[in-house]
């Protein structure tokens, strides 16, 4: 019935320590609050509050977590890598349904990568690798537009470490479907030619690696000033798109991908249907765990 984003990019947010910094709690805890009015304003009864890659891995994930209790009152529960992929597999089966078979998900946050592939709802592999469009920008590149040897260097770097997950794919089933989901996939397809938002959820759109490897051309002697003005580019987060386009091209490449699709649902949607699944009395450790009917 109604939804509302901020953009935190709080992996961004972590110091030398890898603390999340009081900039970064401050940030969090406005946005939790704004949210939880909203959910009030609306009428919602059940409030359902997830943290995930930058909270989970920050080292004052307690001092986070008890603060934003504190200032707001709202529990936030941090989910691990693995529940990330499973729930996002889960919004991805059930958009697609059976008739999909066996499924591939790819979804590129700030701060991870997650990876998930079944012919059920609850996939036979999810992995979460600290691979996100942010993280890579944070740690990878010292100058906007990044050097050529921060790209080829990162190029080369990714590829090793996606030599592991594409062994433990490769051991699996051939996907029949390959879908990925999250805004850095979105423009990355948009910008390579897919329907624009307002053509609706359910416009066929896909990432070719062709097409990705000529946007990665385009876009990586590109300022993020200038990246920001390209049509499906949001300006909190053409920071970091050359990074989050290295690791789809190298995610495809490792996994010998050709084409993907882009599935309008992700990680929220599957964490709204898993709740659906559970009957009343169940707890959020059953959500995140996955335990439950559905």
């Amino acid at each position: 019935m109604h939804s509302e984003k901020t953009v935190l990019r709080l992996a961004e947010q972590l110091n030398s320590r890898g603390e999340l910094t009081k900039r970064g709690i401050s940030t969090l805890v406005d946005a939790v609050e704004s949210a939880k009015e909203s959910a009030q304003r609306r009428g919602c009864e059940d409030v359902m509050a997830f943290a995930t890659s930058a909270v989970r891995e920050a080292t004052n994930t307690e001092e986070v977590l008890a603060t934003v209790a504190e200032r707001t009152g709202v529990d936030l529960h941090v989910l691990t890598g693995a529940d990330e992929a499973k729930l996002t597999f889960l919004a991805a089966r059930r958009w697609y349904g059976w008739s999909a078979g066996r499924l591939l998900v790819l979804d590129i946050g700030g701060g991870s990568l997650e990876v998930a592939m079944g012919i059920d709802e609850r996939p036979d592999l999810a992995e979460s690798l600290p691979l996100g469009a942010g993280r890579i920008t944070r740690t990878r590149f010292s100058d906007d537009p990044p050097k050529r040897s921060e790209i080829v260097a990162t190029t080369a770097w990714l590829d090793d470490e996606l030599s592991g997950l594409a062994k433990r794919i490769r051991k699996l089933s051939e996907p029949d479907r390959v879908v990925a989901t999250s805004k850095t996939f979105r423009s990355l397809a948009r910008l390579t030619g897919a329907a624009p938002s307002s053509a609706g959820p359910r416009v066929l759109r896909t990432l070719t690696a062709t097409g990705l490897r000529q946007l990665i051309s385009f876009i990586t002697r590109m300022s993020s000033g200038d990246v920001a003005e390209l049509e499906g580019v949001g300006a909190s987060r053409a920071h970091q798109l050359v990074g989050g386009a290295l690791v789809a091209e190298a995610t495809m490449r490792a996994l010998s991908l050709e084409r993907l699709e882009i599935c309008p649902w992700a990680l929220r949607e599957g964490v709204i249907l898993r709740r659906l699944d559970l009957s009343n009395g169940e707890d959020q450790t059953a959500l995140m765990t996955g335990r439950g009917r559905g």
